[in-house]
């Protein structure tokens, strides 16, 4: 089978993105370096690092990317998002959280300051033009919002491509102030490629069909999807009955009833805004027919837990899971290569296909 990895700009003529691309090894491997390297990425919260000395080591899509990080906060109070992995030769240079005047390997005693540049090494006085750039660890691009933590492992993309027109919309809201509750987070394994689970949240199309309780909580007529460079919003309008956002007249949906926010950022993000706080969903591919989405629940409002179109999110996404499950069984199929787009109500899929393709190709 051809990968189509040409989508038509126009969503009526347009057709959905080969099935080889879900079910071909090779693309799979193809999109981590096209895609996921290249693209930004939820690496941690800013209290992780709240005070000067502190570090943090993460494992960026750990079972994907796989790539050592460390998140630190230097003397003059900076964050930074370094390179885990010693210039001289590559052993791990922090393996836990901790608070610390400098980092120094465990394996030869190579010393670096908290900003990453590289300060001292033992037995390395005769070694010529030494030392250079090449030894500090790396100082990757590190993106605040709120609290919330971004990095990305290529440079060309900046994240004002990516996070801006989130940031710009809900700019009211008083992000800083979101506490995280673990208790409310929880990690599902499925057994889907993970596009496939992108797709499912991308479109509002399904959801009379499948989410019975959230259809009953938002006026799905006036659904709507707006698209940006590498992202999108899905506007749930409420039931004017229901629990909506008390919109300040500074927003520019001051009037209508929203009750929920949902911005995907590409390619794996999903930013789910409702009265009572804010669900992350990061979309972790696995390997190519097994997938993990972690929920990250962030608290702005506990009186409003349980209520509105965000009340049961843990039965939306067994809803959801099941649905993706069964279309992963069903692009096996020799019948099936590929699909076409709801015009009024797939313009999120088509966008996300056409990143896709602009990436792979």
């Amino acid at each position: 089978m051809t990968l189509n990895f040409d989508i038509d700009p126009d969503i009526s003529q347009a057709k959905t993105i080969s099935t080889n691309f879900y079910l071909d090894p090779y693309y799979f491997k193809e999109s981590k370096e096209k895609i996921f390297a290249r693209t930004w990425h939820l690496v941690g919260d800013a209290d992780q690092v709240k005070d000067s000395g502190w570090v943090t080591p993460v494992n960026l899509l750990e079972d994907f990317l796989n790539e050592p990080l460390l998140l630190s906060n230097d003397k003059e109070g900076h964050l930074h998002c370094l390179s885990n992995v010693c210039t001289h030769r590559g052993n791990l240079v922090v393996d836990k959280p901790c608070k610390l005047g400098d980092l120094r390997c465990k394996y030869h005693g190579r010393r670096f300051g908290l900003n990453g540049k590289f300060s001292s090494m033992p037995e390395f006085k005769e070694v010529k033009n030494f030392p250079m750039a090449a030894d500090d660890l790396i100082n990757l691009p590190l993106y605040k919002w709120g609290k919330l933590l971004f990095t990305s492992l290529g440079t060309e993309l900046p994240s004002e491509l990516f996070f801006r027109e989130m940031a710009e919309r809900i700019s009211w809201m008083p992000i800083n102030e979101f506490v995280f509750h673990p208790e409310l987070s929880k990690d599902y394994l499925i057994d889907a490629h993970w596009a496939l689970y992108c797709e499912n949240f991308l479109e509002g199309f399904h959801i009379p069909f499948v989410h019975a309780g959230l259809n009953a909580a938002i006026d799905y007529s006036n659904y709507s999807v707006e698209l940006f460079r590498y992202s999108s919003l899905q506007l749930g309008i409420g039931k004017k009955d229901g629990l909506n956002f008390d919109l300040p007249t500074s927003s520019p949906d001051y009037g209508k009833n929203v009750a929920g926010y949902y911005f995907w950022v590409f390619p794996n993000m999903m930013f789910n805004f409702y009265p009572w706080g804010l669900s992350i969903n990061i979309i972790k591919p696995i390997s190519l027919k097994k997938t993990k989405v972690s929920f990250l629940s962030f608290v702005w409002d506990e009186s409003k837990l349980r209520l509105g179109a965000g009340a049961d999110l843990h039965k939306v996404e067994l809803e959801d899971e099941e649905i993706v499950q069964n279309v992963q069984r069903g692009i096996r199929s020799r019948f099936y290569k590929h699909g076409r787009y709801s015009v009024s109500r797939e313009m999120g899929t088509h966008h996300f296909h056409r990143l896709i393709a602009e990436f792979m190709k």
